[in-house]
């Protein structure tokens, strides 16, 4: 470890430690009043493919799992998606060690278990070409009928909730919107429907970080602009 900083890979994912100095942030410097953030980390996870197949997510998850009070998770999101049940690896993290701490990036892609991912964190952040995608889960089974059947009920009842508990619960699509999900609709979104729908709560662009409700208004404006810029002027 050198200057409080540390890497730890696995085969998709890469996991940055950062330790965080004391901060002290004046309130009201003549009655000595100051807002002080304790020294902590910042975990910061870049998410690949959801498939870890040699070994899995044991060294990453070891390491989260030595998260303290002032810690905070973030994810930096690149992902076509993969197996759920990593994902769900990673959702039982966040409610044991990071529950109302963490903040996801959008960059550049979140398909399938990615964009459930995204969903997760708290604070959400886009950029202008993020992309996000949500379907329903594939899979298969195999065994006798009576197995096949009971595998397949089982999955069906536990993914529908847990989909239904980060999507629905939270707004992001509707109840009829989610029951063609499960029957194959594909909902792709781009940074405007993602910041309509406040799936993002956050954009960057132009080197600034926007609430999603300026980032609207600033594409209604430059649409406007545009608008009158396009229209010929009257001699």
């Amino acid at each position: 470890m050198t200057d409080g900083k540390k890497e730890l890979s696995s085969e998709q994912h890469t996991l940055y430690i950062e330790t965080i100095p004391e901060h002290k942030r004046a309130i009201d410097k003549e009655k000595n009043i100051y807002e002080i953030t304790p020294k902590h980390k910042r975990y910061r996870v870049y998410i690949g493919r959801f498939r870890e197949l040699r070994k899995g997510l044991h060294s990453v998850f070891n390491e989260l799992r030595e998260a303290k009070e002032h810690d905070y998770l973030e994810f930096m999101i690149s992902s076509g998606g993969g197996m759920v049940l990593e994902g769900q690896q990673f959702y039982n993290l966040i409610q044991e060690k990071f529950y109302g701490r963490t903040v996801a990036y959008l960059d550049n892609h979140g398909y399938s278990m990615g964009a459930l991912l995204f969903c997760m964190a708290d604070k959400r952040i886009i950029y202008p070409y993020s992309d996000l995608m949500f379907h329903n889960y594939s899979g298969g089974a195999i065994g006798k009928g009576g197995e096949i059947k009971a595998r397949i009920k089982h999955y069906h009842r536990t993914l529908k909730q847990f989909f239904h508990d980060i999507i629905v619960k939270k707004g992001f699509l509707t109840n009829d919107e989610f029951e063609q999900m499960l029957i194959g609709q594909d909902y792709w979104m781009d940074a405007k429907e993602l910041c309509k729908r406040e799936i993002a709560t956050h954009v960057i662009v132009d080197g600034e970080e926007l609430t999603a409700k300026e980032y609207l208004k600033r594409l209604k404006k430059d649409k406007k602009s545009k608008s009158k810029a396009s229209k010929p002027t009257k001699k």
